[in-house]
């Protein structure tokens, strides 16, 4: 055990050993009425279903906004147990897992569609670029909701995917002191200890601070994860019309970088799920982030109002690894693997200014919104790497590792500086035309300017791409529950890197259109939509015909399909969350990529259900019970080419799955509170996600996590 484990080990036993003999003599609630709910530490009986999400840039109402909008509530991410962003993502239809990157960042694909392959998903940290760089895995301990966005978002953001965007709400400042400490322990030495404490120090001035510290082992030989993270934040209340918040966020991570297990003959379990195929004489990779962001908001009226929003990010990431070249040897057990160091900086500022105001012209309502962004964003990347030879393969036996072996030094391979920066004017008009029709218009222009400059070759490459992203969706309310809507919208994406004529690329485009209907409780206690979508994306990056070790801008994909989302009270003793999505995404156009052929890692269905009942017993509290299921469609495993089609080339897949959890508490009195969390219930060995054969994600075994919640 190493010696920080010891310490957050005896930190955690000492909240889960507490004296509760103050349980007996505080009263239960009763049975009739439902308990107040909390403002800090892990919640019950508060809300599953949302009718409003900041990232819309709108006061309208989810269930009257023209779009695929799903917000988990704090409420479900407690349910769920969640500690990273990772735990909630089988819970929201149309999101399918992408390749890790070893265990070091978060990335999804939102209706099929997944982002920079070097940047990952589209992210937002409230409503600011939360993705550019590197980014560890996302902690929950400082999140109040996460908003799906689905649908392009580039006529409020800029760059992004047409398929969606996840906007990560962080919790503020409250007016109401609160203080909550947290404990959890687990399967396979997984300790955590949290903090949450918040309220005023003057009549004016309010804080918050959410501590985490972290201890996690895995069934992964030689794989865990320590991580810390503190986010401090406060409210200013300058005057009745003016208000300073601040968020911020210090977060280390350290993991080795875990590429997962091998396929043996294209058939996966030859390998055992805890086979590690790095060396562990690698040592952990080490990512850190900070941020900071600053919001200033203005009253000038009733009706009219200001924000001036200023956000610095910054991330390193440093370490060695050793990962698996892409195909087993003859033997169907030799692994060549490639030796590597990464050294990784990245800064990112950004500012935003918006002036929003209501008004009418003629019997028409409006809500408009003119904004401005502008980032500049800086990344310094060194990789070096140390590629096996016959007569030093750095090989290991996938059946039998020995580990040990003398290891290569790895030599430049990458060293590049890239800067990007960008001036944006966007603006958004949300109509009301009369009681059953609401209008949403937006239109977004994004001035970009890259270079990159290869600082081994001393060659620069430069591209200033402009672009337009409008969009325009309609609503139409026949009653107070049920929604009609349609939408379309386009998007773009920059495409980093140099052709083999050392000439920029030119940017992803998208255009998307959805339709759907939403329906919503009269007293808003649960909602759900049910959208279809149809998706086209152009100017993919795909190889070179005649350069295989470039590319160009010539792939074409599209998506369509439906998903379904539906959150709330099914009673005042039941909640419940489920989803449903059917997928179908195809290569249209590209070089080398089977034409008709899927993308990596896109199930065609995949759904989910959380029930969680709560109930009192008594005078010895209150208790919740509940459980959840997932499931996820075979998957393509890896790429396949055209000349592996023409061939007859079975494609490599990852097998269907379904788990299925278990979550229960107990609220011993108005400050003590123990939980459970069982994990894939049946202990099912399944593949999350994968990037070719011999890099295959594993999914967790069965896990217990006992915890305890201490309010005071």
């Amino acid at each position: 055990m190493r010696p920080r484990k010891s310490l957050v080990a005896a930190a955690v036993a000492a909240v889960l050993m507490p004296d509760v003999s103050f349980a007996q003599n505080t009263p239960a609630a009763p049975a009739a009425t439902l308990p107040t709910i909390e403002v800090v530490g892990r919640r019950q009986s508060g809300a599953y279903h949302a009718d409003e999400a900041s990232g819309t840039k709108t006061d309208l109402p989810l269930r009257e906004l023209p779009q695929a909008v799903r917000v988990m509530s704090r409420q479900t991410l407690d349910d769920l147990g969640t500690t990273r962003l990772d735990d909630s993502l089988d819970y929201v239809g149309g999101i399918s897992r992408q390749n890790h990157f070893g265990g070091l960042w978060d990335n999804i694909a939102i209706r099929g569609l997944a982002g920079d392959v070097s940047n990952g998903m589209s992210l937002l940290l409230n409503g600011f670029s939360g993705n550019r760089g590197f980014n560890a895995p996302r902690d929950t301990a400082n999140i109040e909701r996460i908003e799906f966005l689905k649908g392009p978002a580039s006529s409020l953001y800029g760059t992004s995917e047409p398929g969606g965007t996840l906007n990560l709400v962080t919790k503020k400042p409250l007016w109401k002191p609160g203080h909550s400490i947290e404990a959890y322990v687990g399967s396979y030495d997984f300790y955590r200890l949290t903090l949450d404490t918040t309220g005023p120090i003057t009549p004016n001035f309010a804080y918050r601070l959410n501590v985490a510290l972290e201890d996690r082992g895995s069934i992964r030989d030689y794989v865990d994860t320590q991580r810390a993270m503190v986010a401090p934040a406060f409210s200013w209340r300058i005057s009745g019309v003016t208000r300073l918040d601040y968020s911020g966020e210090w977060l280390r991570h350290k993991t080795p970088l875990d590429r997962g297990v091998v396929a043996i003959n294209d058939q996966l379990g030859a390998v055992p799920r805890n086979r590690f195929l790095g060396e562990p004489a690698d040592g952990d990779v080490k990512v850190e982030n900070q941020t900071h962001q600053l919001v200033l908001e203005h009253d000038f009226s009733s009706r009219w109002s200001g924000k001036l929003g200023l956000a610095y990010k910054g991330g390193t990431l440093n370490g060695f690894s050793t990962e698996p070249q892409p195909t087993l040897q003859p033997d169907n057990r030799t692994l060549r693997r490639q030796r590597r160091f990464r050294d990784y900086d990245s800064d990112d500022i950004s500012v935003q200014g918006e002036v929003t105001g209501k008004f009418k012209t003629g019997a028409l309502e409006h809500e408009l919104m003119l904004g401005s962004e502008a980032y500049r964003f800086k990344i310094d990347q060194l990789l070096l790497r140390a590629n096996p030879t016959n007569a030093a393969p750095y090989a290991i036996d996938v059946l039998a590792p020995v580990y040990g072996q003398p290891q290569p030094v790895p030599g430049p391979n990458t060293y590049t500086r890239e800067e990007q920066t960008n001036l944006a004017l966007y603006l958004q008009d949300t109509v009301k035309l009369g009681a059953q029709w609401r209008l949403l218009l937006g239109l977004r222009h994004d001035r970009y300017d890259q270079e990159l400059q290869d600082r081994r070759t001393n060659v620069t490459t430069t591209q200033s791409p402009n672009a337009t992203s409008p969009r325009m969706g309609l609503s139409f309310l026949p009653n107070n529950t049920l929604t009609l809507y349609a939408s379309a919208g386009k998007s773009f994406r920059p495409n980093t890197g140099a052709s083999a004529a050392g000439t920029a690329f030119d940017p992803e485009t998208g255009k998307a259109y959805e339709a759907g209907v939403k329906w919503e409780a009269v007293d808003k206690s649960m909602g759900g939509t049910l959208a279809v979508f149809d998706i086209r994306k152009k100017n993919v990056l795909t190889a070179d015909p005649a350069n295989a070790a470039f590319s160009i801008a010539a792939g074409e994909v599209r998506s369509r399909g439906f998903d379904a989302d539906l959150s709330g009270q099914l009673s005042r003793a039941w909640r419940i969350n489920a989803s449903f999505t059917y997928n179908d995404v195809s290569v249209l156009k590209d070089n080398t990529l089977e034409i008709g052929g899927r993308l990596l890692n896109v199930p065609r269905v995949n759904g989910s259900m959380l029930l969680v009942y709560e109930g009192a017993l008594g005078d010895s509290g209150r208790y919740g019970l509940g459980g959840g299921v997932t499931h996820t469609s075979r998957r393509l495993g890896e790429a396949r080419t055209q000349a592996q089609a023409a061939a007859g080339t079975p494609a490599f897949e990852l097998p269907q799955y379904t788990t299925a959890k278990l979550v229960a508490y107990w609220r011993m009195s108005s400050t003590f509170r123990l939980s459970l969390d069982v994990d894939n219930l049946f202990d099912k060995t399944y593949y999350t996600n994968s990037f070719q054969r011999t890099w295959v994600a594993v999914g967790a075994p069965r896990t217990i996590t006992l915890g305890a919640q201490m309010k005071f």
